[in-house]
């Protein structure tokens, strides 16, 4: 729960986030351009005008989702670095804090991968400019282990994990059939490792 707020400052908290999350929703079910204001309104139990109080249009609502995922990427990672764990102990952790994110945020990344495009020039500068830097945390964090290999391929390798554990929306629904969710996070976490130190 928000404190310091009065009640009205909360509700309107409470209706960006809602607005933010069905977003993401609509716009991993029928990408952005499918995805009206009206869509967005309705979603959230409000008229579509009612949307520009809380955004100036769609793209800067876009902009506030994937701008937001990535400052929490690269918080959260950074809180994980910043634990004073092994280097060893630090990657099991990023892992496992990568695939919670995956697991839970499956519409964020579907409409990271289609809609980046769909960015303002800025948003999409600021959201490149947070994944090179959350990436850069993976590349310390494995200089530490493999520190016989260059930067690059050490970037290679980040790229690579990054991509199977976000591959997690495309597959979730199948898995899910015949796996528990214990189970995909080990497997997930098991391939991911591998992946960076094979």
């Amino acid at each position: 729960m928000t404190t310091g707020l009065t009640d009205r400052e909360r509700a309107k908290a409470d209706r960006q986030a809602a607005l933010l999350r069905e977003a993401a929703r609509l716009f991993a079910e029928r990408g952005f351009s499918g995805v009206s204001l009206e869509d967005l309104g309705t979603a959230v139990g409000v008229t579509g005008p009612a949307v520009y109080r809380h955004f100036p249009n769609k793209q800067a609502l876009l902009g506030a989702i994937l701008v937001g995922v990535s400052r929490t990427l690269l918080d959260g990672g950074g809180a994980v670095v910043a634990a004073g764990r092994t280097c060893d102990d630090t990657l099991d952790a990023l892992i496992a804090f990568h695939v919670d994110f995956a697991l839970s945020s499956t519409d964020v990344i579907r409409v990271q991968d289609r809609e980046l495009a769909s960015l303002s020039d800025a948003d999409r500068r600021t959201v490149r400019r947070l994944q090179r830097e959350y990436l850069e945390l993976w590349v310390v964090v494995l200089d530490g282990l493999r520190h016989a290999l260059p930067a690059a391929a050490l970037r290679v390798r980040a790229h690579a994990c990054f991509g199977l554990i976000n591959s997690t929306p495309y597959s979730l629904r199948a898995a899910r059939d015949g796996v528990g969710d214990a189970q995909l996070r080990s497997i997930l976490t098991a391939m991911a490792r591998a992946s960076l130190m094979a």
